[in-house]
């Protein structure tokens, strides 16, 4: 079969024939369909972002894609069903610390490369192979929609962290660095939620207002301009109430400040999450967050069901897979695809590889 091969960090994508990937008990095959290009690809394959991978290897996290054949453990699935290929590859051994790989990026620790070697490649090919529990159905679509149900990639992340933070109908939500492909979609996945109002925070003004005349009165935007102590009474003000939940998803590029004053602005017996890349230099203060009784948890991803709620709130008319705006490249211009989606990133854009 055809895949693009990243085979060493900073060369071009090489599109080769590779042998096709052999089933095993617990597996699943898959005909890809789609798949999502992240907006950060080419840092990842250059390896500006360092991140914990063994070459080579096909990239590509995630993909939307057509049952081909079953492990003798599958009950339900069958050849023909199109599945969301969950990325997010959790070790078997051990329920209550097993260890995480991205299929087709990265892994959380190096404890973590044992379970890359195994699932290794990614979805930058004709097939893929996924544990039997990350092919997720999500009912007969047309050919035409696979690439933008990829967008479930970006949903699911933030809806992982509003799972963690158990966000409630009615609640108000602060969204830190909304003006992103995440943070956007953070704002549209807490309006599906419940959400009374989500204030967005962002320092791309323009990118605010679009979400203000995408969504509506529902959505409280605030600029943030590097004031601590006035980007958070601007945060304040623009609330109706006092903010139940705090999400943090700012890129690695951001200040520490800015997650600071988001995460201060949470009520007493608030929650916070965190799932940005912010490094070096944040700090809460413990007074604080002892007497207010705030709870910050830390969220990589989502767990295993989420893909099955969020293919849900979709099938409902929750969330509109038609909000987002679509890209597609054939497999043999993976290498523009990576270009492309660094070029044209923002909320509701998305860049996709169709191997098929």
């Amino acid at each position: 079969m055809k895949a693009a091969v990243l085979n060493a960090l900073g060369s071009p994508l090489a599109i080769e024939t590779v042998p096709a990937p052999k089933l095993g008990t617990g597996e699943v095959i898959v005909d890809v369909m789609a798949s999502r290009v992240l907006a950060y690809a080419g840092e990842v394959l250059s390896g500006e972002r360092k991140y914990l991978m063994e070459l080579p290897m096909v990239p590509g996290p995630g993909a939307i894609g057509r049952v081909s054949a079953t492990g003798p453990d599958a009950t339900r699935l069958s050849p023909g069903d199109w599945v969301y290929c969950d990325p997010t590859v959790r070790s078997r051994d051990n329920a209550l610390s097993p260890d995480i790989a991205l299929q087709g990026l990265t892994v959380g620790s190096e404890s973590g490369l044992r379970l890359q070697r195994y699932f290794h490649d990614g979805a930058w090919a004709e097939q893929m192979r996924v544990p039997t529990e990350n092919a997720v159905p999500i009912g007969t679509i047309a050919d035409k929609d696979a690439a933008r149900w990829c967008a479930l990639g970006t949903l699911l992340v933030p809806y992982g962290g509003f799972l963690a933070a158990e966000l409630r109908a009615g609640e108000i939500v602060l969204v830190n660095g909304a003006t992103g492909s995440f943070g956007s979609a953070a704002v549209a996945v807490a309006l599906a939620m419940g959400a009374s109002c989500v204030v967005a925070t962002g320092r791309n003004e323009q990118a605010l207002a679009a979400l203000t005349r995408r969504f509506g009165g529902r959505v409280r935007t605030v600029p943030m301009r590097g004031d601590e102590a006035d980007d958070r009474a601007r945060i304040l003000q623009a609330a109706p109430g006092p903010i139940d939940c705090v999400l943090d998803i700012l890129p690695p590029a951001a200040n520490a400040v800015q997650v600071r004053t988001a995460v201060m602005a949470v009520r007493p017996y608030g929650r916070v999450v965190l799932m940005g890349g912010v490094g070096s230099g944040f700090d809460l203060p413990y007074s604080w967050m002892m007497r207010n009784c705030i709870t910050v948890h830390g969220q990589w991803m989502y767990p295993p069901h989420a893909a099955v709620l969020m293919t849900g709130l979709i099938r409902a008319g929750l969330i509109d897979l038609g909000q987002f705006e679509v890209t597609a490249f054939a497999l043999e211009r993976a290498n523009e695809a990576v270009a492309h989606a660094a070029a044209h990133a923002g909320p509701f854009k998305m860049t996709v590889i169709q191997p098929r």
